[in-house]
C-alpha cells in the first residue's frame, strides 16, 4: 500500500496492517473479506499471490510484522478476531489441489520426499506427474493420507484459526478418483468435507475448473457448496462493453443464474449459491477493464505471451491511462457504475475486488502472479482522486443491504 493508506508503514502487508483497513472496510459496507492464499510458501519460488503452498498448516511468516512462526501465526488470530468483532467474516482462499513442489524437475521439500506416488497423482507408467491443474503435479485427493491431510487443515483453521469459511481454488480437482479419472457423483473428498457436522457452518465456496474439468453450476460435486460464477464474470462484462444479444443473459444473472442453479425439488438450490463477480485476483482489475483492450505483461518477463486473451474489456476510446481526454474518462466511470449497479442488483453474492471501489490500476496487466511491487500494491492515492467512484460503491452497497428483495433466498 502506498499513499495515504491509514496503515503504518511497518504494518503495510502484513495481518496487522488489515486491522488498521477496518474503518474503511466498514464504512464501505464490507460484511466478509476473502484473503488470498496465506499459507506459507517459499518465499524465493516467485510467486507473490502464494499459489505455491508449502505448508497447509502455517500462515506465512512474512505477512507477520515480525517474520517468524510464532509470530504470523498471533498476528492472523489478532486479525480473525478483530474483523469478527467488525462484524466481518473471513474467508481462505486455500490451494489443495498443488504444491510447490512442481515437476519433477521440481525442488522436494517433503511429500516427493515421503510417498511421492500417494500423494500426487502420476501417469499410466508411473513416471510423470499428472499436470491438471498446470502448474506441474496435482495432488492425489482421493488417497485416504492425503484426504486426511486435507480434512486436518481444514479443522485446524476453523477451531484453532476460527476462519468462517474457504473458498477452494481449482475445486474440481476435488472430482478426480484415485486413478485420475473424473467422478461427478460422489467424490470421497468433497462428500467427507459436506458430511462433518463442525463444517455445517462453515462456507464452502468452489472455483469449479481446471484446465482439464469445468463444472460450474450443477455438474460440481459439491452440491450445496457455493461457487465463484465465471459465467457472471463473462456475461457481464459482454453486456456492459456492448456485445450484441446480451440482454437474455443479463435477465439470467439479474435472477441469480438460475441456468446454472435450478431451484427445482431435486437440486434444492438457491441464488446465494452463485459468487458473483466482475474481477477478482485472476484478470483485469475494474479500471482496467474499461482502460485497456489489450494485456500489457511485459513486465511479468514472459513476452506478453501470459495471461487470457478473452478480457471482454474496452478501453473507451483510449489505450491507457495515461493523458485520457476528460469525455473518456467520464465514459470509463460510468461504465464503472454499470458494472457496480448490475451486480449489487443481482441475485446471489456479490463479490468486489480490493481498489476497484477507487479505481486502482495494474497498468493493463492482467496475470500479475510474479509482480511484488507497484503494479499489484494498492494506489491510495487513486482513492483520494477517485473519492466519487468510492462514494458510489459505498452507496449501491447500502441500496443492496436495504431492500431484501434483492437477496432472495429462493428464485
Amino acid at each position: 500500500m502506498r499513499g495515504n493508506s491509514g496503515v503504518t508503514p511497518d504494518k503495510r502487508g502484513t495481518f496487522a496492517g488489515l486491522i488498521e483497513k477496518l474503518p474503511y472496510l466498514r464504512e464501505l459496507g464490507v460484511t466478509a473479506v476473502e484473503l488470498m492464499p496465506i499459507f506459507q510458501y517459499d518465499p524465493n519460488e516467485g510467486n507473490y499471490w502464494g499459489y505455491m503452498p508449502l505448508s497447509f498448516f502455517a500462515p506465512h511468516q512474512d505477512y507477520a510484522t515480525i517474520p517468524s512462526a510464532a509470530a504470523a501465526a498471533s498476528e492472523f488470530k489478532t486479525m480473525v478476531k478483530a474483523l469478527h468483532q467488525a462484524g466481518i467474516e473471513v474467508i481462505l482462499d486455500v490451494v489443495y489441489n498443488h504444491t510447490t513442489e512442481a515437476g519433477f524437475d521440481g525442488p522436494t521439500y517433503s511429500y516427493r520426499g515421503i510417498c511421492n506416488s500417494s500423494y500426487y497423482l502420476l501417469d499410466e507408467c508411473m513416471a510423470h506427474y499428472r499436470d491438471d491443474t498446470g502448474t506441474g503435479n496435482v495432488l492425489r485427493s482421493a488417497h485416504p493420507i492425503v484426504r486426511r491431510m486435507i480434512i486436518d487443515s481444514l479443522h485446524f483453521w476453523v477451531r484453532e484459526m476460527h476462519v468462517d469459511g474457504f473458498r477452494f481454488d481449482l475445486a474440481s480437482i476435488f472430482s478426480r478418483n484415485y486413478d485420475g479419472s473424473i467422478n461427478l457423483e460422489d467424490p470421497p473428498i468433497i462428500s467427507e468435507i459436506t458430511s462433518y457436522e463442525e463444517f455445517a457452518s462453515v462456507r464452502h465456496i468452489a472455483e469449479a475448473w481446471d484446465p482439464v474439468s469445468y463444472e460450474l453450476g450443477r455438474s460440481f460435486p459439491g452440491r450445496s457448496w457455493s461457487q465463484w460464477d465465471g459465467k457472471f464474470r463473462d456475461d457481464i462484462r459482454a453486456f456492459v462493453k456492448g456485445d450484441p444479444g446480451k440482454v437474455g443473459d443479463l435477465m439470467s444473472l439479474i435472477y441469480g443464474s438460475s441456468e446454472l442453479f435450478p431451484d427445482d425439488l431435486d437440486n434444492a438450490c438457491h441464488p446465494f449459491q452463485t459468487i458473483n463477480y466482475v474481477t477478482s485476483h485472476d484478470g483485469f482489475c475494474l479500471y482496467d477493464l474499461v482502460a485497456y483492450n489489450a494485456k500489457h505483461n511485459l513486465a511479468n518477463g514472459q513476452n506478453n505471451n501470459d495471461g487470457t486473451d478473452n478480457n471482454l474489456s474496452w478501453n473507451c476510446g483510449w489505450e491507457g491511462d495515461l493523458g485520457v481526454p476528460p469525455n473518456v474518462m467520464q465514459l470509463r466511470k460510468q461504465q464503472i457504475k454499470n458494472f457496480a449497479t448490475i451486480l449489487m442488483l443481482s441475485n446471489g453474492t456479490p463479490m468486489l475486488r480490493a481498489g476497484d471501489e477507487f479505481m486502482n490500476t495494474q497498468g493493463g496487466n492482467n496475470n500479475p502472479w510474479n509482480q511484488d511491487n507497484e503494479t499489484t500494491w494498492l494506489d491510495w492515492h487513486r482513492f483520494e482522486k477517485h473519492g466519487d467512484i468510492f462514494r458510489f460503491f459505498k452507496g449501491i452497497i447500502a441500496f443492496r443491504k436495504v431492500h431484501p428483495s434483492l437477496a432472495r433466498s429462493r428464485f
